[in-house]
């Protein structure tokens, strides 16, 4: 299943495609046709059991309707009258469907749309490229040179790229981090990005409900990164990666559970799927904010974070996989599954491929290393891959709000079409990792869109370097 009708060259997906290349039979190589047909195989297979019930329905049909078209006049007359003498329980068996029927509609889940979202773009006064940031860095005056080598090796490898954002009181010289500082960079973010929102949807802000039960509102719900107040300025290296990746940034997104919404919402929210391991000390631990020795506070990052995420990671796709994948993935998990643990056969766990449930993914733009597993285990492409890593490259780590920027900028690229797929996935503290999944009740026109890539979406995407260079 192609991830969208656009088309993708060999230099903006990065692979090289079976026509352009001649068959290698180098031993250390794989054979790409045998690849491609395989695929094709699994292709097949995916349909044959995605499309079971249609294909043992369909002689079914036909011989009901062989049966029925022997039917005489006579015959339907015949059973009419065996109706009528049997008026009681006609009426009865009407009225308990009316009954059950109603009561389903009545009970079910209201639908959750997602009307349109919103997403901050700052002022290019609080621009900070790298350079800008180590010169900051050393104006603190708090960072030995040693630690200050660190941060810029960080910088180096980060995937950030020279256009992200900081708060004001962190670019003054001297850093002014405070309370009032930390208020109006929350303001600024929330509020702009809210206006921007509620211009774009025509919302009133007192049409919004506060209450998250009411089953016929808004909700408006705001996710933005705020970093005046946790600047470190000490020399705890634990605690200075996040100095380094953190940057300015927010979104504000509308959603409804009016039926008549529908009409005019982008998205339906489909599956939410929330994972929390905070009752295991390590995943408790991993990202801590605390003193350092010198009393300075800081949000310390364990080594184990990695390892606690992948576990989070597979708690979560383990619960989502089978409200999402199709029968077919599932079935050869089930039997991979059998065949390691009952019948001990060494073989490789299945990993079930995503990419048959989704067309777009937008993963949490934590960092370089946090993306990079994610697309070697998912075994996703760069297409896939293309909305994190610009977003961390344009707008750095914005926390949970950059997956909106991640779709902001699928939208941007124009690749939404009606009845898509998105998944988004998150990692936070505590730790936690989060799923939801959408899908598109229109296809989106970028012409149509106001979001913060428009007015540079040519630009993207770009090569980012393993490591940049920090004059």
């Amino acid at each position: 299943m192609a991830p969208s009708s656009e088309k993708k060259t060999g230099a903006e997906t990065g692979k090289i495609s079976v026509e352009e290349r001649k068959p290698s039979y180098n031993n250390n190589l794989p054979n790409f046709l045998q690849s491609v047909k395989l695929k094709y195989v699994k292709l097949g297979y995916h349909y044959l059991i995605s499309h079971a019930m249609y294909i043992f329905l369909v002689p079914l049909l036909g011989i009901f309707s062989v049966h029925l078209s022997t039917f005489t006049p006579q015959d339907l007359i015949q059973l009419w009258h065996q109706l009528k003498f049997n008026l009681v329980s006609v009426i009865v068996c009407f009225a308990l469907t009316v009954f059950f029927g109603t009561l389903y509609f009545m009970t079910r889940p209201r639908k959750v749309y997602l009307l349109d979202f919103a997403c901050y773009k700052p002022e290019p006064d609080v621009m900070c490229s790298k350079e800008l940031f180590m010169d900051r860095s050393r104006r603190a005056e708090t960072f030995t040179p040693e630690n200050l080598e660190f941060q810029k090796r960080i910088l180096e490898r980060s995937g950030l790229g020279q256009k992200t954002y900081f708060p004001e009181a962190l670019l003054r010289v001297p850093a002014n981090p405070c309370v009032a500082e930390a208020r109006k960079e929350a303001e600024k973010v929330m509020f702009g990005a809210i206006d921007d929102l509620l211009d774009k949807t025509g919302i009133k802000a007192k049409d919004i409900g506060i209450l998250v039960v009411n089953p016929n509102s808004y909700a408006l719900v705001v996710s933005m990164e705020n970093i005046t107040l946790n600047w470190y300025f000490g020399n705890n290296r634990s605690m200075l990666v996040s100095n380094c990746i953190f940057r300015m940034g927010g979104a504000a997104i509308l959603l409804s559970n009016k039926p008549s919404d529908k009409r005019r919402a982008k998205y339906q929210l489909i599956h939410t799927v929330r994972t929390h391991k905070g009752a295991d000390d390590k995943s408790y631990g991993c990202v801590f904010q605390e003193e350092d020795e010198t009393k300075q506070i800081g949000v310390a990052l364990s080594k184990d974070l990695m390892a606690v995420a992948g576990e989070a990671l597979k708690t979560n796709i383990t619960t989502l996989g089978p409200l999402v994948l199709p029968m077919s993935e599932q079935l050869l998990f089930f039997v991979t599954l059998v065949a390691r643990k009952v019948f001990k056969m060494k073989i490789k766990a299945y990993i079930p491929d995503f990419k048959l449930a989704f067309e777009h993914f937008c993963i949490h733009a934590g960092g370089r290393a946090v993306l990079d597993e994610l697309e070697k285990n998912l075994e996703l492409s760069q297409w896939h891959m293309e909305p994190s890593r610009m977003t961390l490259y344009r707008f750095g780590n914005t926390s949970s709000s950059s997956l909106w920027y991640e779709l902001a900028y699928t939208e941007a690229k124009g690749r939404i079409r009606k009845g898509d797929r998105t998944w988004q996935i998150a990692f936070g503290s505590g730790f936690k990792c989060n799923s939801a999944v959408w899908r598109a009740l229109r296809r989106i026109e970028p012409a149509k869109e106001k979001n913060p890539w428009m007015d540079e979406i040519g630009d993207f995407p770009v090569e980012v370097p393993r490591v940049t260079i920090i004059n």
